[in-house]
């Protein structure tokens, strides 16, 4: 592993901690109805430790995904939900298809939005470097899942 690469696996590590400390409402970019698929096993894990949900899937929109409501966008979400603080935007969707959400996670910072979060096996580092750039953590190629069995206590339910 070259020094670069080191350098950009702490950031990376940094940004993991410092986001699960403070995330509390998460919009969940392509999570599916199906309780088969990883968005929706991954986000059912973080719903039922205390972590409120907010499902964006275009092509769900308007319907109900794990007892929430499903929007088609984060600012549709935060339009909708006022009163609700969404700081975290975690996307489900091939790496090639990370920018919009990023650019959306950018453009919500200014409503609450801290961290972004690309799940395990997407990468983008040019759209994290974006990210970073305007202030937002950014975690790319891990499961927040994971993530969060990892380094938050067991007992521990927000």
């Amino acid at each position: 592993m070259t020094d670069d690469d080191q350098q950009w696996q702490a950031r990376i590590d940094a940004d993991v901690l410092a986001s699960l400390s403070d995330m509390k409402t998460i919009a969940v970019i392509g999570l599916s109805p199906k309780p088969e698929r990883d968005s929706h096993r991954v986000t059912a894990y973080m719903q039922r430790h205390g972590y409120r949900i907010i499902p964006v899937n275009p092509a769900a929109a308007g319907t109900e995904i794990l007892g929430e409501h499903v929007y088609a966008s984060v600012a549709e979400a935060q339009a909708a939900l006022p009163e609700v603080e969404i700081d975290t935007v975690n996307v489900f969707r091939r790496s090639v298809d990370t920018d919009k959400p990023i650019a959306d996670a950018i453009a919500a910072r200014t409503t609450g939005v801290r961290n972004v979060w690309l799940q395990l096996g997407i990468v983008n580092p040019e759209g994290l470097n974006r990210a970073r750039s305007a202030g937002l953590r950014a975690v790319e190629d891990r499961c927040l899942m994971v993530e969060h069995r990892r380094l938050v206590p067991t007992d521990r339910v927000r």
